[in-house]
């Protein structure tokens, strides 16, 4: 089923269930289910119990992103693709390097394998650049010469011009992305990090006051919250920011 623009500020945080363990990662729903809009399951989760991971998320009331950035030739992908959709997500993302033979085969394919499933197509995001690439990486090591800013919005016109539903991209892309490809696509911002919380390995970096005035809809956020002693009050602190953010 697509996701829908977030109306309360609890749905706008994705909390990233980037744990070794099931149990963990239920208690984690179990006790956030209420404060969160989403779950975030990544590869380091889904390697380890695969679609037992989002069974455990719907079993206890939860909604899921399966953030999976799926990268390979088309057909590939999109028989991935499929696959996942059978196994009742909310929205999931695909690499924009991949290109757009590769990005139209998929969303072509999701809409086949959801009517003949018959339900909604789940929301697809393209993701633009990992939030741990500063400019450096991108130039001397992938040889691409744009800056960050403007190789992220030649992919992000790959998404829109592919039927992809939005975007996952940083608080300094957003603003540009929100104005050029409109108020219906979605933007996600990948790195959120409260002030009271550590970078991590992150380069690119938001606040989620920073992320929700650019105009990002979801946020993701992971150890500020899972590894808090007080992971409730933690999330409440997160909903409040964005709510004081929203209100500006």
């Amino acid at each position: 089923m697509k996701i829908t623009k977030p109306t309360e500020a609890k749905e706008r945080i994705v909390l990233a269930l980037d744990v070794d363990d099931l149990d963990e990662a239920e208690n984690l729903v179990v006790e956030l289910k209420d404060y969160v809009g989403f779950f975030k399951i990544g590869l380091q989760l889904f390697t380890s119990y695969g679609f037992n991971a989002i069974k455990m998320i719907r079993d206890n009331g939860g909604k899921v992103y399966c953030d999976l950035k799926f990268h390979d030739i088309p057909n590939t992908v999109s028989h991935a693709c499929s696959n996942l959709i059978k196994h009742n997500i909310n929205f999931f993302n695909l690499h924009l390097q991949g290109g757009s033979k590769m990005v139209s085969q998929v969303v072509k394919t999701a809409k086949e394998t959801s009517k003949a499933l018959g339900i909604e197509p789940p929301t697809i995001l393209g993701v633009s650049l990992l939030s741990s690439f500063g400019q450096r990486t991108l130039t001397e090591e992938l040889g691409v010469e744009k800056n960050i800013a403007d190789y992220i919005m030649q992919l992000t016109k790959i998404a829109k011009d592919n039927g992809l539903d939005g975007i996952v991209a940083g608080a300094s892309e957003a603003k540009k992305i929100r104005h050029e490809f409109g108020e219906d696509f979605i933007i996600l911002c990948p790195a959120t990090r409260p002030t009271w919380a550590a970078v991590n390995d992150q380069v690119r970096v938001d606040t989620p006051t920073e992320a929700i005035k650019a105009g990002v809809d979801f946020l993701v956020i992971g150890r500020p919250i899972t590894e808090a002693k007080d992971k409730v009050a933690a999330a409440k602190l997160i909903i409040d920011e964005i709510n004081s953010a929203l209100s500006d």
